[in-house]
């Protein structure tokens, strides 16, 4: 979600017009991908992959802007401005990212060891049932797809 939160303020900083409507939902789609793909990178911690990936991000969502119909203001910002304005977001959202993913592997280890000093692992014996009081569901089954219908009696004598 990131993707959309830096793409709309972003262009909203550069030209002074915030995109709404057909724009925004686009721009959530693209940021549900970015997000999905992101997961499935094994190295999507790593700076310099966020910074592509958010970049990426960032020309797509500004593509889609666009194709969607946003047009920037009369007094619109020269195309520097808008890229100055994209890449600090993407430096940003990159260098905040990454460094939130070390702080939260670094107090996840501090309170592993933490967790595992105070709490030794309890060990116990595993339990096997020897047998049981009911029919197994196989059993059951069978049981049930068996007809117990024959012919009449008075067919029998």
């Amino acid at each position: 979600m990131l993707t959309a939160a830096l793409a709309v303020p972003a262009h909203g900083a550069a030209d002074h017009a915030v995109p709404a409507g057909t724009a925004v939902a686009l721009l959530a789609v693209l940021a549900a991908t970015v997000g999905a793909l992101t997961t499935s990178m094994p190295l999507a911690s790593d700076t310099r992959v966020l910074l592509g990936l958010l970049g990426t991000g960032q020309l797509v969502g500004h593509v889609m802007l666009t194709v969607a119909g946003h047009t920037h203001s009369t007094a619109a910002a020269p195309d520097s401005a808008m890229l100055t304005t994209h890449a600090l977001a993407v430096l940003t959202g990159a260098v905040l990212i990454a460094t939130g993913d070390r702080l939260c592997r670094a107090v996840s280890r501090v309170l592993e060891v933490a967790v595992r000093a105070v709490v030794p692992p309890v060990h116990t014996k595993p339990f096997v049932i020897a047998c049981a009081d009911h029919p197994q569901r196989s059993a059951l089954l069978l049981a049930a797809s068996v007809s117990h219908r024959g012919p009449p009696v008075s067919l029998a004598r």
